[in-house]
């Protein structure tokens, strides 16, 4: 038998040794995560410098196993997903019924999928993203979504909300949200961004 043949035997022979029998599996996340508690908030025509007129909403949502602290950090294990810029009609000022779209076109009902951006030499997540914050902190990780579709459904305060993405290393993530949704208001607050160029938000 060949040399590097016996080496292959003594690599399979190590992977094996330590999980009876089995080859070391890949980390798995969670594809299809409950999402109980979170909060839209609203920033009007926030990118009005760069001629896209539509009204602006970002939500966040969380597992229950993660809590935010005294001092206003996250705090805990589980799932964090943020829609940063998800456009509605002018008229709108609450998250509207609907089923969402994540592409570039800056349209209602679309939400801006996660890209990384440089700012003074410094990369930035921006658009949809899914944090996971894991028991092994070494294996918490951040994802960008790249595409896919979520609708949104509403009685009275309480929102339905039921996902559909691929996140950029071409994974499905599914998941749901279901309870009230408080909104809150920013658009006095915020100025109108001046730093983030996307091509739709540019026209170019």
């Amino acid at each position: 038998m060949k040399k590097h043949s016996w080496l292959i035997i003594v690599l399979v022979g190590l992977l094996t040794s330590c999980g009876g029998g089995q080859l070391f599996q890949p980390y798995v996340y969670n594809t299809n995560p409950t999402y109980t508690w979170g909060y839209a908030e609203f920033y009007g025509a926030y990118y009005a410098n760069y001629k896209n007129t539509n009204n602006v909403i970002s939500l966040s949502l969380f597992s229950d196993s993660l809590k935010i602290n005294d001092i206003g950090n996250l705090v805990g294990t589980g799932q964090y997903l943020f829609l940063e810029d998800i456009f509605i009609a002018k008229t709108d000022t609450l998250l509207p019924v609907g089923t969402y779209t994540v592409n570039n076109s800056g349209l209602p009902f679309t939400v801006a999928p996660g890209l990384n951006d440089t700012i003074d030499k410094v990369v930035y997540p921006i658009g949809a993203s899914i944090s996971y914050y894991e028991g092994n902190p070494a294996m918490s990780t951040l994802k960008l979504i790249s595409s896919g579709t979520f609708t949104v459904s509403r009685i009275k305060n309480s929102y339905n909300v039921v996902f559909d993405l691929k996140t950029n290393d071409k994974k499905a993530l599914k998941g749901s949200f279901s309870a009230i949704l408080p909104h809150i208001d920013q658009s006095l607050a915020t100025p109108k961004s001046i730093s983030r160029k996307r091509l739709v938000y540019t026209g170019k």
